[in-house]
C-alpha cells in the first residue's frame, strides 16, 4: 500500500498477506486482519502496517482483476464492430464477477479504501461509457440504454448466475443470461 519501494522482507510479507487473503476470499471467508496475521504467522502490527483495513486488503486482492478489465475494455475500443466490442467487454466483466469473489463487494462498495481502486473503477466506467457510446453512434444498441445502466445490469446478471448456477457452470450460466439480456438491448 505504500508508494515507496518496499524492502525485500517487507515485500515478501506483503505478498504473503495478499496470497492468504486471496485464498480466504476464494473460500468465501470474510477477511479479518487478526486472522490473517495468525495464518501468515506475522504480528498483527505488520499486517496493519501494510493494510490498515480489511477493505484495503480486499481491494488489493481485487486490483489485478480490475486492471485486467480496464485493459480488456481499452482493447475492445479498438474492435472494428462496436457491437462486438461492447459484447466482449460486458461478457468479460460478467465472467470476472462470477469467478473473482473479491470483485463484487469491491465494485458495490459505496466508498473505496484505496485511491488505486477509485482510479480503476473510474477507468472501468469510462471505458464502458465509451463502448456504449460507440454502439449508440453505430445505431446497434437501444437508444434508451444509458451508461449508468451497465453496472446494475451486469451486477444483476452476475448475481443471478451466482444464485442459480452451480459452482462448476457459473460462467456458462452468466454467459447464457447475458446473451438473453443483450438480445433485448441490441437492435437487429
Amino acid at each position: 500500500m505504500t508508494s515507496s519501494p518496499l524492502r525485500k522482507d517487507a515485500a515478501r510479507n506483503w505478498e504473503r498477506i495478499v496470497a492468504v487473503a486471496r485464498e480466504l476470499v476464494d473460500e468465501g471467508t470474510p477477511l479479518q486482519l487478526n486472522d490473517i496475521a495468525r495464518r501468515v504467522q506475522m504480528g498483527v502490527g505488520t499486517v496493519y502496517r501494510h493494510f490498515p483495513t480489511a477493505e484495503a486488503l480486499l481491494e488489493t486482492v481485487a486490483t489485478p482483476t480490475l486492471e485486467a478489465l480496464v485493459a480488456h475494455g481499452e482493447k475492445a475500443l479498438a474492435e472494428e464492430d462496436p457491437r462486438d466490442g461492447l459484447t466482449g467487454f460486458l461478457t468479460r466483466t460478467v465472467e470476472a464477477q462470477v469467478t473473482d469473489a473479491a470483485l463484487p463487494p469491491v465494485a458495490a462498495a459505496p466508498a473505496d479504501a484505496l485511491p488505486r481502486t477509485t482510479e480503476l473503477k473510474r477507468a472501468l466506467r469510462s471505458v464502458g461509457t465509451r463502448l456504449l457510446g460507440r454502439a449508440h453512434d453505430a445505431g446497434v444498441v437501444r437508444a434508451d440504454l444509458a451508461s449508468e445502466d451497465l453496472v446494475p445490469l451486469m451486477c444483476g446478471v452476475a448475481f443471478a448466475a451466482n444464485v442459480h448456477g452451480e459452482a462448476e457452470d457459473r460462467v456458462e450460466t452468466a454467459r447464457r443470461y447475458l446473451t438473453a439480456l443483450l438480445e433485448g438491448l441490441f437492435i437487429r
